[in-house]
């Protein structure tokens, strides 16, 4: 399979996430306990990966499979920093609003780039730096509200630790996404064998979480797995199956291609959902919408096109071989 058809995949369900999500609220709120929502994903990612793992064994050439305390020991760090991560994310929402929130978490677009060139040691053209600046531009122009509302007066009117940690959030979403792109090429283990240690890590530490949570509520509404699809709907197990199949798909492009396509097919997503909010819930769009959307188009023709489609070659090189051989043949009839 091509990673550009993979990218389209997850550009497609990252984007509907978010407004299936919305759909699964009721009068405003969640039925269900959404800490469950991730475990269940986990637990989705777990079972797919078991089944084609076991489908690839049985294979005539079974798959490469590193056992190797050294190497399996690797695979949680991605889950504690995504842990780490989450806990940052709400601790910067108690000193800036969402909308700077949302705004200020663009920063892992650049933040994702910087640690891809530093820790992968991947060379980037001055034209994709460019690019990736560019997509940063417009994905956050697209959510700058007009300057007569309230949100614009807000966006510089944090505290300095409302923006120091969101800096801290962007490097961190960039280092776990870095650090899993490391995990997924450093061999050739097969890729549903790495995904089986990476889902079942993630598992183990979302049911940590249910479990705390029982814990700090006294377990006044019973424990978590007495209680794990209380209030679900059909939408509920759409938004779960979801965010499963959203996160083969990144696991996928970590393996066969790298994070800026996975940064990019994300940052259109965004920008795609709000589109379909237009239609689906009133949405009101904006010229902001509208810029960044061509800004974020540009950007992505300028990352991934040849350089021949983006520079144009001077007409003399192309003219100078034409007179070399006039020349030689007039010398050759002279003689």
């Amino acid at each position: 399979m091509q990673w550009y058809v993979v990218a389209t995949l997850l550009t497609i369900l990252t984007s509907s996430q978010g407004i299936l999500t919305t759909l699964s609220q009721s009068n405003g709120g969640y039925k269900y306990d959404y800490a469950t929502v991730p475990f269940l994903a986990e637990v989705f990612k777990l079972i797919v990966s078991g089944f084609l793992l076991w489908r690839e064994i049985k294979t005539s050439t079974p798959p490469r499979m590193t056992t190797d305390w050294k190497s399996v020991r690797l695979y949680p760090i991605p889950s504690i920093i995504y842990l780490i991560h989450n806990n940052v994310q709400f601790a910067t929402l108690t000193f800036v609003d969402t909308s700077t929130y949302q705004i200020m978490g663009n920063l892992k677009i650049v933040t994702t780039a910087i640690l891809f060139r530093l820790f992968l040691k991947r060379k980037l053209s001055n034209l994709q730096w460019m690019a990736i600046v560019l997509l940063a531009v417009g994905t956050t122009t697209s959510q700058v509200k007009g300057c007569g509302e309230a949100s614009c007066d807000s966006l510089f009117s944090s505290p300095i630790q409302g923006y120091m940690l969101g800096i801290l959030s962007a490097c961190l979403s960039a280092l776990a996404g870095v650090y899993t792109e490391f995990l997924m090429k450093k061999n050739n283990d097969s890729l549903y064998w790495q995904n089986l240690q990476l889902y079942t890590f993630g598992a183990i530490f979302n049911m940590a979480r249910l479990v705390l949570d029982d814990f700090r509520g006294r377990f006044e509404k019973g424990p978590w797995w007495q209680r794990l699809f209380n209030g679900y709907s059909i939408t509920t197990f759409m938004v779960v199956l979801n965010l499963g199949s959203t996160g083969l798909l990144v696991s996928w492009l970590m393996k066969y291609a790298d994070n800026i396509v996975k940064v990019y097919s994300t940052s259109m997503a965004m920008l795609l959902t709000m589109v379909l909010s237009t239609f689906l819930f009133n949405f009101t769009p904006t010229v902001q919408l509208f810029l960044g959307i061509i800004v974020c188009m540009m950007s992505l023709h300028m990352y991934f096109a040849p350089a021949n489609m983006l520079v144009d070659l001077p007409l003399t090189a192309k003219a100078a071989p034409q007179t070399v051989i006039e020349v030689s043949v007039n010398r050759k009839s002279d003689s």
